[in-house]
């Protein structure tokens, strides 16, 4: 579907603005600060998309999202792309002036526009978004209530070692009593916790107001993202998650028939887990050798043989975009399963450590009372 700035129509924005005082335009857009966060992404191209299918113009579109905003860098940010609409870019090389847009953004945009088809793209890279954006809900569904029962066993063991410890221990001090091991050590413990609990904090605060400035560096994303890729059940997850985001992502291109080399370079920039960066590095070398996309993914362990298996039929009956999609179905079901068992698993899981943890200080402690009552008696 193209659409011409000259067939713009004042009466028709005058009645739509009218019609869509109070529409959904005006409730889920949200920049943070001056940049476009995911959400704001989703909600930017879903509501976009729509205004091109019922006909309005890109301009007048534009105008209308940017109306209904509220927040001045939102308004900010959408008057630019406008102003370079009317001095005749287009929207693909406004988008690539800004730095809220990927390359991605881009490419998807221009070959939208240079097909007929921005609307559908649009469309897709809203929905490419949502799915992104309910991923990430899910991880976050799936964490918050163990990542609570963590905090509250952390400050309880904390508690017990720097309060209710030292108090049995002045009382074993004073009846002279023969301490067990298992007591000594939760002493030792405590004193150690007393001594340089506070480095430990420092250490933490430290480590979280650094973390903005090494997630920017290469080397740590790369260790961190391959450290955490061999973690038990998590790197898993993680795994499906971004090659959920992969298939989509090519599904998306495929769709707008983009060459298979450019589609693999910007999934590669667009998604930022640096096992499939690296992977889809030497896929890429491996294409412009004359290998095929099935020989290249057959290499690396990150892509299952089923997925290599499906992708070679794609290749063979010609139906890309029709297998990404299966592809993307069959991960995104995967990941919704995976997130609810990991929350399942990790609350009885993280329960049980604390009720360990609480147990061995309280016998501890109780231990020698018992030895202390039997002299007594």
């Amino acid at each position: 579907m193209g659409f011409k700035l000259e067939n713009t129509k004042t009466a028709t924005l005058k009645k739509t603005k009218i019609s869509n005082k109070e529409s959904f335009l005006k409730k889920e857009i949200t920049f943070l600060g001056s940049s476009f966060s995911n959400k704001t992404k989703e909600d930017f191209y879903t509501e976009l998309g729509l205004l091109l299918k019922a006909g309005i113009t890109l301009k007048d579109a534009l105008e209308l999202i940017e109306n209904a905003q509220k927040k001045r860098q939102q308004k900010v940010i959408l008057k630019a792309i406008s102003n370079d609409i009317v001095t005749g870019a287009s929207l693909s090389d406004s988008l690539q002036s800004k730095k809220e847009f990927t390359e991605y953004e881009y490419y998807s945009i221009k070959i939208g526009e240079e097909t007929g088809t921005l609307q559908q793209v649009t469309e897709q890279l809203g929905a490419f978004y949502s799915r992104k954006n309910e991923q990430r809900r899910n991880i976050i569904s799936a964490l918050t209530y163990p990542i609570i029962i963590l905090s509250t066993a952390i400050l309880v063991v904390a508690f017990m070692l720097s309060y209710v410890v030292p108090m049995f221990q002045d009382i074993f001090k004073q009846q002279g009593v023969d301490l067990p091991k298992i007591t000594e050590f939760i002493i030792a413990a405590s004193e150690f916790f007393k001594t340089y609990g506070w480095l430990f904090l420092v250490i933490i605060i430290i480590f979280i107001a650094s973390k903005s400035v090494l997630k920017k560096k290469l080397w740590y994303r790369r260790l961190t993202d391959k450290l955490t890729l061999k973690l038990p059940y998590i790197g898993s997850f993680l795994k499906t998650i971004y090659l959920s985001q992969f298939t989509q992502a090519v599904s998306l291109l495929t769709a707008s028939k983009v060459p298979l080399v450019n589609s693999i370079q910007l999934v590669k920039k667009m998604i930022g887990f640096m096992p499939l960066q690296d992977a889809l590095e030497v896929v890429e070398a491996d294409i412009l050798k004359g290998k095929s996309l099935s020989q290249s993914l057959d290499k690396h362990k990150l892509f299952d043989a089923k997925m290599v298996a499906l992708v070679k039929v794609a290749e063979e009956t010609n139906q890309n975009e029709f297998i990404f999609q299966r592809l993307n179905a069959r991960y995104t079901t995967q990941v919704q399963q995976k997130s609810k068992l990991l929350s399942t698993a990790l609350e009885p899981f993280i329960i049980m450590i604390v009720g360990v943890l609480v147990g061995v200080i309280l016998i501890a402690m109780y231990l020698p009372m018992f030895r202390l009552s039997s002299v007594l008696g």
